[in-house]
């Protein structure tokens, strides 16, 4: 009796050590998935996070080109815009010019009936009475002219008296004299005028000289 229930035992024993192996195996085998499917978790998020990179670097990238093509087609605007202005401005300026100066031909050209008026004059003989009425009509004839060419922008320049003016003034001759400062106008010989600023033709003159100095006809 004895026997067999050692012999049950030891079955009993070895039973509970074969259940126990069993159990640690399956324990065993349960931790390796664990490990596997924890291995295979972070391998998946490494790729996702890899790919999440590439992205953002993909859009970056993307941006980047789209703000250099943005401030590109900026400057081209600004430009556009500038060209624009320069031709806006350089146009009202051409009709301006072309305002001032439409008349400058038309202004040279009735000069020299203001000459030819003005030499009548001054041959004219003031005191023969015969000839009252008609010098009177060559200077209401001369003063309508020249009050015609100086609404249009036409004025005379060059007065006796004046400093000489290269700009304005053309020497025809230099005199001494004690009677007027040096470089200073004596004579004129020729009216000069100019439209709306610009020179149409200079004086010509006689110009002033002391007898101590020149004359600067380039000054």
């Amino acid at each position: 009796m004895a026997d067999k229930k050692d012999q049950q035992t030891e079955q009993n024993v070895d039973q509970t050590v074969e259940q126990q192996q069993a159990e640690q195996q399956a324990a065993q085998a349960a931790e390796d998935a664990l490990q596997q499917d924890a291995a295979a978790a972070e391998a998946e998020t490494a790729g996702t996070s890899a790919d999440q990179t590439d992205k953002i670097a993909e859009l970056e990238l993307a941006l980047s080109k789209a703000e250099a093509q943005v401030k590109e087609q900026r400057d081209s605007v600004l430009r556009t815009q500038a060209e624009m202005e320069n031709v806006r401005r350089r146009a009202s300026q051409d009709v301006e010019k072309a305002h001032k100066f439409a008349l400058e031909k038309f202004a040279n050209e009735l000069l020299t009936s203001v000459d030819n008026l003005e030499r009548a004059l001054q041959l004219a003989d003031q005191q023969d009475e015969s000839s009252r009425n008609f010098i009177e009509g060559i200077e209401l004839t001369y003063k309508s002219l020249t009050s015609t060419l100086e609404k249009f922008g036409v004025k005379a320049v060059g007065e006796e008296g004046e400093a000489f003016n290269p700009d304005l003034h053309q020497a025809m001759s230099m005199q001494e004299s004690s009677e007027h400062s040096n470089n200073t106008i004596m004579a004129v010989m020729q009216k000069g005028y100019e439209l709306n600023g610009r020179l149409l033709r200079p004086a010509m003159v006689m110009v002033a000289r002391n007898s101590d100095s020149g004359v600067d006809t380039k000054a």
